[in-house]
């Protein structure tokens, strides 16, 4: 196996749910929960998976672009995430994400990307699983791409 398969980052508590997560190489980050539990000092793990979301997301159309020689220019995303209880217990209902692309009609195989990108993204996929995603992509004016 790989070493690009395989990864791991250290957390370590600070101070009552202010971790601090290792990610090696790439520096440190604070996550915290908010008040009550916690001081809300950084973001809470649920924002951090919405994070993850997004950026694959935005990572993979980049990808499909690029490699038909599309430059997209600026892409954007902003990921909604809503909490439910689940069984009486607090759970990620899902996520909805809204992409942003710069200048499609530049693009010319924006198409074709808009039709794979999400099957290529690695955390979409795998969150998936337990988590609805719902993706929309629209240009800077806010017009459905897809």
């Amino acid at each position: 196996m790989s070493d690009h398969n395989q990864f791991s980052i250290r957390l370590e508590l600070m101070e009552d749910y202010l971790f601090k997560i290792d990610f090696g190489e790439f520096g440190d980050v604070l996550t915290d929960e908010p008040p009550p539990l916690g001081k809300g000092e950084g973001p809470n793990p649920a924002r951090m998976v919405a994070a993850a979301v997004g950026n694959c997301l935005c990572a993979s159309l980049l990808f499909a672009l690029r490699k038909k020689k599309d430059q997209p220019g600026n892409i954007q995303a902003t990921v909604t995430g809503q909490l439910e209880r689940i069984d009486g217990r607090w759970r990620i209902g899902k996520l909805d994400v809204v992409m942003q692309v710069a200048n499609p009609d530049s693009l010319s195989h924006l198409p074709s990307a808009l039709e794979q990108f999400e099957d290529f993204c690695v955390v979409t996929q795998s969150i998936r699983q337990g988590i609805p995603v719902n993706v929309t992509v629209q240009d800077t004016a806010g017009n459905t791409l897809q």
